[in-house]
């Protein structure tokens, strides 16, 4: 058992000393500007017209039944984007919804959001503001 603890240490030792993965500077600063300068974007796999996941096409449903105009990035198309913006918002899925400069969530909250009118609002309150 003595030998198993010591195999133990030094696999978790070497993880520990992993590099981190970053995406560097210009993905943070290009995904912060886009959510700077659009009041709805919403990250997608695929694009409004063709979603390539059904979440992704349930949030651009969700938006398109609101009738409010909203940006989109399709984070397929670039492997830095589409895991620059999981780093950027410490979450770990797509669809990521911004409104008002704020992230409000994934598919799950944003949908529930949806049901309950409280989108509606915030999208309303963001458009007018």
């Amino acid at each position: 058992m003595g030998d198993f603890k010591n195999i133990f240490k030094v696999v978790g030792s070497e993880q520990a000393n992993a590099p981190a993965v970053s995406t560097g500077g210009d993905i943070t600063e290009s995904i912060q500007q886009d959510i700077e300068a659009n009041k709805i974007l919403i990250y997608i796999k695929g694009t409004p017209e063709a979603p390539q996941c059904g979440f992704s096409a349930a949030i651009v449903e969700a938006f398109q039944s609101l009738g409010v105009p909203f940006a989109s990035r399709n984070v397929l198309e670039d492997p830095n984007l589409r895991q620059g913006i999981k780093e950027f918002t410490n979450w770990p899925t797509i669809p990521q919804i911004y409104v008002g400069g704020k992230f409000i969530g994934g598919c799950d909250i944003v949908l529930e959001m949806h049901a309950n009118g409280q989108l509606e609002s915030l999208v309303k309150e963001t458009l007018t503001s």
